[in-house]
């Protein structure tokens, strides 16, 4: 069954991710013992997300590694993209992966709705792009400070391949790095890491506690994309006109925010007004600029304002 078409069910999770459930307002990782032998021998890495489009639950970030010797071995366990397994057979080769633990190690990063939410909605805007690199990153690093002999790393691209590929070479020389579409169907490490990443939201999905009432509880909420009827009518029946949704809920989709604003109350801020006034009573920087003016002889020079000629500014013609 392809990812996007799964419900919620409500069973036992294959992976633990009760200390995400505790608390689900931030970020929060996991990880695999680091086998003794990726500490030893040269090592690749598979990088690659789940749940980066729905508008409910978490995204996950999850990689795997394993030294190159044992690239064989990853293929004989004929790992694929985890969007197209069934939930169990996810679940049998996130097994798999933890039986094979003396030489294949994984960590995941759950970010969580209210996580995503906040970054995409300061001020200094942090788009979703930014934030998956800036976790594969950090993922990569994690990996490099625990040891692990890592000299390949396989990436799922998030954006145009070529320009995230240069942006991790140049933040890690020493590692060989390839960005691609479609890199979980390609790689098998990439495809481990697809396994874990999906497999962890999945278990968060189902484990999810609601502290907003018994009501969110009652009903399904489907498979948290767009275009499941299921998702779309849990959201109307949860809106809150005050407070909106449920933390489940990722605020800063398009789909959560115009619910809000046909369904929520207006809320109206007195800096909202003063915001208004400052703008309006705040001059223009062009005005610090004066023109040229002009009369049969020819333009005459603008004269200059105070802040550039107490500065010694002079005006240039060309750059370097």
């Amino acid at each position: 069954m392809a990812e996007g078409q799964e419900t919620q069910e409500k069973k036992s999770s294959v992976v633990d991710v009760s200390g995400f459930i505790d608390s689900p307002l931030g970020v929060h990782n996991l990880q695999s013992a680091v086998p003794t032998i990726t500490c030893q021998d040269e090592c690749l890495m598979g990088i690659d997300e789940a749940g980066r489009g729905p508008v409910l639950g978490p995204m996950v970030y999850g990689i795997s590694y394993c030294p190159i010797t044992k690239t064989k071995d990853l293929e004989k366990l004929k790992f694929a993209d985890s969007k197209v397994l069934s939930v169990s057979q996810r679940e049998d080769l996130y097994h798999t992966i933890t039986e094979c633990n003396e030489w294949l190690g994984w960590k995941a990063c759950i970010l969580s709705p209210n996580y995503l939410s906040n970054c995409m909605l300061r001020r200094s805007k942090y788009n979703l792009n930014s934030i998956s690199h800036d976790t594969a990153i950090d993922l990569i690093r994690k990996v490099l400070s625990d040891g692990v002999k890592l000299t390949e790393v396989y990436v799922d691209t998030v954006g145009k391949p070529e320009s995230y590929q240069s942006k991790l070479e140049s933040i890690f020389p020493q590692l060989k790095v390839t960005v691609t579409k479609k890199a979980d169907s390609l790689f098998p490490i990439v495809s481990a890491a697809s396994i874990c990443a999906k497999v962890i939201r999945d278990a968060c999905l189902t484990e999810w506690k609601f502290t907003e009432g018994d009501d969110c509880y009652s009903k399904s909420f489907g498979c948290g994309y767009t275009s499941d009827t299921t998702t779309i009518n849990w959201m109307k029946d949860c809106i809150d006109p005050v407070f909106g949704f449920p933390t489940l809920v990722r605020f800063s989709w398009s789909t959560a925010s115009k619910m809000l604003e046909s369904n929520g109350l207006l809320v109206k801020w007195p800096d909202d007004d003063e915001d208004e006034e400052q703008k309006a009573n705040c001059p223009k920087i062009s005005l610090f600029f004066g023109k040229a003016k002009t009369n049969g002889d020819g333009p005459k020079p603008a004269k200059r304002h105070r802040y550039f000629e107490e500065r010694k500014l002079e005006a240039v013609d060309h750059f370097i």
